[in-house]
């Protein structure tokens, strides 16, 4: 990836951390930590690595994205109305009454959103599921899937991850956002998931570990978990849970905060200093 292009995508980035913020903080309250870590991923795939149609958002062959973690919502929308799915003023909606824009997302509500996700395990199933489906369809399109690093306390998601290795789903691109945090505190002191690499490539799948933050790093793990076409992918994310709003940035209780919109724009306003 050229430096123009890294830049590019800083730039939109930026402007889509900026929208989370300012959307969340209109409400009063929401899930800024989860939000904030995965924005640059989102900025990757949709701008540079997903063959999506603002216009025609259920096309059959699309790339899909199920974020599993869903209540890094927030972060999605900001995405979604940047690319053009919907108009960035249905940002100021969320989680209000008559929204489109439910605090987890919401696939019957929301253009582009390709799965209602949440309850955490279940949207990882979901998204192997849609990936066997295209599969089946010999339809040659990518699912990728967003976990977290909390999330991957549940059952759910080993045996997920025992059945897509054992089947070798390949048509998976899934990442951990690997923040060290959940709701209630460190990974490490709650549930420690050890050797995170390990356990996946145990599982059966191509597994890599990257900065979440370094778009030439996760642009080339993508292209590597592409490039192989027996298992399926595991791309393991690096990432500073808040990441971008001073706030909340590596701070322990910034799974969801209450802020006010004034306190959005001073956070924005900082932003705009370090770009």
């Amino acid at each position: 990836m050229e430096q123009k292009e890294i830049d590019e995508l800083k730039q939109k980035a930026l402007e889509i951390r900026k929208l989370t913020i300012r959307e969340i903080g209109t409400l009063g309250s929401g899930h800024i930590g989860g939000a904030m870590s995965i924005v640059d991923l989102l900025t990757l795939l949709y701008y540079r690595k997903m063959n999506v149609d603002p216009e025609n958002p259920r096309k059959k062959d699309r790339d899909q994205l199920v974020v599993s973690k869903g209540h890094s919502g927030p972060a999605v929308y900001a995405t979604l109305a940047s690319k053009g799915y919907f108009p960035v003023d249905w940002l100021w909606t969320l989680n209000k009454g008559g929204t489109r824009l439910p605090s987890h997302c919401d696939r019957n509500l929301t253009p582009g959103i390709d799965m209602t996700t949440g309850s955490l395990g279940q949207g990882f199933s979901a998204a192997l599921g849609i990936a066997l489906g295209l599969r089946l369809d010999k339809i040659p399109a990518t699912v990728y899937t967003i976990i977290g690093d909390g999330e991957s306390d549940e059952g759910q998601i080993w045996e997920g991850a025992l059945y897509a290795g054992a089947h070798g789903l390949s048509n998976v691109v899934a990442f951990t956002d690997f923040n060290k945090q959940q709701l209630d505190g460190f990974v490490k002191d709650i549930l420690d998931l050890g050797d995170l690499e390990a356990k996946w490539k145990a599982f059966g799948w191509f597994t890599q570990s990257v900065d979440g933050h370094d778009f030439a790093a996760l642009d080339a793990a993508i292209d590597a978990a592409k490039a192989q076409k027996e298992k399926p992918s595991m791309i393991i994310m690096n990432t500073i849970k808040g990441k971008g709003c001073f706030f909340a940035e590596g701070v322990e209780k910034n799974h969801s905060m209450a802020f006010d919109l004034a306190k959005a724009e001073e956070a924005i306003a900082a932003l705009d200093k370090t770009a």
